[in-house]
């Protein structure tokens, strides 16, 4: 339950600090403000004096303290969980299965009194064909 959890908060943080990086303004917007790019004026009175920056900048390190918190605690409730008795599979085998014994096939087919397979034989692989089987090579004129 604790590490369901903890999973949760563990993801939630993950896509904080991902959307937080993602709103913040590169180093190189500060250069494109100088030119007279779009500047953060109106942002600079809702974050305080210094704008959004700051604000943005503790707040993604904040939600990533937490996020390394969460990494933690999962890898110290996986580890406790491994302690537990689940393993590998190969861990709960006993003992190598024993070999069973397979009987030999019969000689003779069942249903034949006389001993006569009723399948007829392969020819053998060496064997020359039989000429009445074979057609004959059409001969250029």
């Amino acid at each position: 339950m604790l590490q369901t959890i903890a999973l949760v908060v563990h993801v939630f943080l993950a896509l904080g600090v991902i959307g937080l990086v993602l709103i913040q303004h590169g180093k190189g917007a500060e250069a494109g403000a100088a030119f007279g790019g779009g500047g953060g004026g109106a942002s600079a009175t809702v974050f305080g004096s210094k704008g959004s920056g700051s604000f943005l900048t503790r707040m993604t390190t904040m939600f990533a303290l937490a996020f390394f918190c969460t990494s933690m605690l999962l890898f110290f409730l996986a580890s406790q969980r491994s302690n537990t008795g689940i393993g590998s599979v190969i861990d709960n085998v006993d003992a190598p299965a024993q070999q069973v014994d397979v009987p030999a096939p019969a000689t003779d087919t069942p249903g034949a009194e006389d001993g006569s397979d009723d399948v007829p034989a392969a020819p053998a692989a060496d064997a020359p064909a039989d000429s009445a089987d074979v057609p004959a090579v059409p001969q250029p004129e």
